[in-house]
Order: C-alpha cells, then sequence, then structure tokens
C-alpha cells in the first residue's frame, strides 16, 4: 500500500466547510482517520485521500475542488524539502531536489523534468504524478499541479512564462476554469499531466536562499530517504549537529525538518529510550571538546555555537561534563600536545 504524508490534506477542512459540507463526514466514508484533516505528519493511504478529494467534489458539486483546495496550500507542507527549495540558488535546483525527494512526502507521486511533448526545444515539460499505468485521479492532480504552478509563482515573482497545461482526462469543470487558474492554454486526453514551461525557467536564480540551509537540507532529505520506520535517534543527532552553530537546535526546528510533530518526536525518542534534551546535550558536549582542544576561539565564539545564550552557561556546562572549567580543558589539551612535541 502506497501512503502520503496527511500534509496533502491541508485545506480540504476548510474548503468543504466553505461550500457547505461536512470534511469528517467524507473521511469517514473513505477510511480516513479524522485526525488527518488537521496533522501533517500522519502517513495515509494515498488511494483513500484521493477517494475523498473525488467524493467531496461530487457530493459538493464542485468539479474544481483541487484547484480551489490549492490556494489553502504552502510550501510548508513539504517539511524539510520546502527548506530545499526556499534556500536553492536557481528554479533548476529547486526542481532537481523536488523530483528526487518529492516521494518523502508522497511514496506514489513524482515530478520529473522532459523533453517537450510537442518537440519544442525552448521548451521543457514537468510532468507530475504517478508512475505510468497507475489510475490518475482528477482531483488529486489538479491539486498537485496547481500546488506546482503556485510554487514556482511564488519563487519566480511574477508570470513564469508557463506555456500550456497537459491533463490526462477530461475534466468536469469548464476547460475555461483551469485557463484562468493557470493563466495559459489548457489540453485534455494528453499523455500525462504536465506542465510545459520555458527551458530558460532551469536558469533563472532566486533571491533570499542561504547555501548553508540548502545543504543542511538536502543532507536530512538524503538521510530520510533510507527508510521511514528506521530508528530516529541517529537522525535527530545528525540533524542536531548540523544545526549547531547555523540555527537554533531546539526541538521545533529538528521536528519540522524530520516533518514529525514535536510531540511525535518526544514519544519516539522515549520509546527508543532517548530523548531530545539528551541528543542535544551529547551533541554539545562532543562539539565543545573539539572546539576547546583544535581550536583557539574565543569562548564566547565557542558558546555560539554550541547555541548557549553566553559564555557563562558554557562554563557552567563544562563543570557538569568534565568537573572543570573551558579554559582548563583547553589549557590541558595544549599542555598534552607539549609533552607529545604535537
Amino acid at each position: 500500500m502506497s501512503v502520503i504524508r496527511s500534509a496533502g490534506l491541508r485545506g480540504f477542512r476548510a474548503t468543504v466547510a466553505e461550500l457547505g459540507g461536512n470534511a469528517e463526514e467524507f473521511a469517514a466514508a473513505c477510511g480516513l482517520p479524522i485526525a488527518a484533516l488537521d496533522a501533517d505528519d500522519m502517513l495515509v493511504p494515498d488511494q483513500a485521500v484521493a477517494a475523498v478529494l473525488e467524493l467531496a467534489a461530487h457530493r459538493l458539486a464542485c468539479p474544481d475542488l483541487g484547484l480551489r483546495i490549492s490556494h489553502r496550500q504552502d510550501l510548508d507542507m513539504l517539511g524539510p524539502l520546502a527548506m530545499a527549495i526556499r534556500n536553492s540558488s536557481t528554479l533548476a535546483d529547486v526542481l532537481e531536489c523536488s523530483s528526487r525527494y518529492l516521494f518523502l512526502h508522497a511514496r506514489s507521486l513524482s515530478l520529473s523534468l522532459e523533453p517537450d511533448p510537442y518537440g519544442d526545444r525552448g521548451v521543457i515539460a514537468l510532468r507530475y504524478g504517478p508512475p505510468s499505468g497507475l489510475p490518475v485521479p482528477i482531483q488529486g492532480t489538479d491539486l498537485g499541479l496547481a500546488f506546482v504552478h503556485r510554487t514556482i509563482q511564488r519563487l519566480a515573482e511574477d508570470r513564469y512564462g508557463l506555456r500550456s497545461v497537459e491533463l490526462p482526462y477530461r475534466p468536469e469543470a469548464p476547460i475555461a476554469v483551469y485557463e484562468e487558474f493557470f493563466g495559459a492554454p489548457v489540453r485534455v486526453d494528453q499523455p500525462a499531466a504536465a506542465l510545459r514551461v520555458p527551458r530558460t525557467l532551469n536558469t533563472r536564480p532566486l533571491t533570499g536562499g542561504d547555501r548553508n540551509l540548502h545543504r543542511l537540507a538536502m543532507a536530512f532529505l538524503a538521510e530520510q530517504s533510507g527508510g521511514a520506520d528506521a530508528a530516529i535517534a541517529p537522525k535527530v543527532r545528525a540533524a542536531v549537529q548540523q544545526l549547531l552553530g547555523t540555527a537554533a537546535p531546539d526541538i521545533a526546528s529538528v521536528a519540522r525538518l524530520l516533518t514529525v510533530h514535536p510531540r511525535t518526536l518526544q514519544r519516539r525518542l522515549a520509546t527508543e529510550g532517548s530523548s531530545f534534551a539528551a541528543i542535544l546535550d551529547d551533541a554539545r558536549r562532543d562539539a565543545a571538546r573539539r572546539y576547546l582542544t583544535t581550536t583557539d576561539m574565543p569562548m564566547s565564539q565557542v558558546a555560539s555555537l554550541l547555541g548557549l545564550a553566553e559564555q557563562a552557561t558554557l562554563t557552567r556546562c563544562c563543570r557538569r561534563w568534565w568537573g572543570t572549567t573551558p579554559t582548563a580543558v583547553r589549557r590541558r589539551s595544549a599542555h598534552g600536545r607539549d609533552k607529545t612535541g604535537g
């Protein structure tokens, strides 16, 4: 069974309510946990998500439901992939990390760059959807394409030159509704769902990104791709080690990178006999030893790199870890190097 993070349902409850429907009734009818309507990190069957969108669209006589829901979705729902996207330097980076790691959000979905189906060398196609041969749900595909379109619009900060929208079905909503939404021609009954965009979009630079944060997010995505059922403590430790010195190493930041709720993260760590506080303390101790014994940086800078508020806090931590001050740790290390000629 293929699954999708419940973040894919963000905006469903509000949109259904706006149309006079009851989202919980639709969810129950499709076997979806009610909690999935209000949480981002539950794994739910993607077929159930597709079914609830189709059921709601039919019952509410709203054939453009997917397009409407997309207005209530944003990048945050993608967890660490969102951080990688926001901190990309070009749209090519955005498309590369999205195509590589979208499966962490939805196992059966992919986003790929392909040659233009009409042979235009100045155009490329962003193909979206499940692998060939699997059913293509109308509302789910509408929602996904709309999300990709709106994301590119936000990143490019203008009309990005969308040439056309390719749909592998004939929707019940008037084509004019789609063309107004996308601002481009829409073709139906095509081989695959895709957005045809200028090839030059690949190299368009983005502003406001942070290369270091992009690197951190990509590292976490690579680690997550190893398997969702693996122990979480090593992932938390890796996250803390990467965040130290670059961002606040708090549980909220780590949970966001790992696409779990902070309380869920605490519970999973507890079942593994660990805790966030213990992992953070261990990571700080190891980093402190490294900074104190291999560098001459000021104590205030060491404290900052460890995410500590002040130098006095570093002193208290060193006394707890080693029963001595950070200055004594550094002096003892220097003395040892002198004796060995290092």
